[in-house]
């Protein structure tokens, strides 16, 4: 799905409300960047943007053109821009991975602008109790928390919202991360053989993963 399309409409996906209200020309930050896919939504919705995002390995030639790349480990590698100098910050995924949170909030305070915001997306708790898929798709696409054998721990929103008041910044939203078309959509799939896209409707219509916005 090109994100451009999300313009006009960009509550029906939680992400792209968050990176909608990013200043014009503002500087976006990716915490955990991976493959860059949606770094290419973030472009797609919003060309104006300035792009940055950091990951220990990630994929920087798919990343968007001019987007600004820095390899390292969040949980305890400085990351090289200025202080002050980021509008907004999004991590995708990612702290369920982290040992610790204290440095890579601290990191997240020191790069925001005051009014700057951050968005952290994982797993919901409910996640530790869904059932893998069955029989050929078991292992092949992330139901239960635990299929993916990278994860460290579930992350509870108000264990953000600790480590994030704790490095000074101030709570605004937790909550539920859907794309409402793809949840809409599962009502369709139902009855539909497996596939990639009837279980991603799935997991947006579950409501799986988790979403935490705080402000500098």
């Amino acid at each position: 799905m090109n994100w451009k399309f999300l313009r006009p409409l960009p509550w029906l996906d939680t992400r792209a409300r968050f990176v909608h209200r990013t200043p014009p020309g503002g500087a976006l930050l990716d915490i955990g960047s991976a493959d860059g896919e949606t770094l290419g939504h973030f472009a797609e919705l919003r060309p104006d943007l300035k792009l940055f995002a950091t990951d220990l390995v990630g994929q920087p030639e798919k990343y968007p053109a001019g987007c600004a790349f820095h390899r390292g480990d969040i949980q305890k590698d400085s990351l090289p821009w200025a202080n002050g100098s980021m509008d907004g910050i999004i991590c995708l995924h990612l702290v369920e991975h982290l040992t610790s949170l204290d440095f890579f909030f601290a990191e997240a305070a020191r790069l925001l602008k005051p009014g700057g915001r951050i968005f952290i997306e994982t797993p919901h708790l409910k996640t530790v109790v869904l059932p893998s898929l069955p029989g050929a798709w078991a292992g092949t696409f992330p139901m239960s928390f635990y299929d993916d054998m990278t994860h460290t721990k579930p992350v509870a929103t108000g264990a953000l919202a600790h480590a994030a008041r704790h490095a000074g910044f101030k709570i605004i939203s937790t909550g539920t991360s859907r794309n409402w078309l793809f949840a809409l959509s599962y009502p369709f799939f139902f009855f539909a053989p497996p596939s990639r896209q009837k279980y991603t409707a799935k997991l947006h219509w579950l409501g799986w993963s988790a979403c935490f916005i705080a402000e500098r």
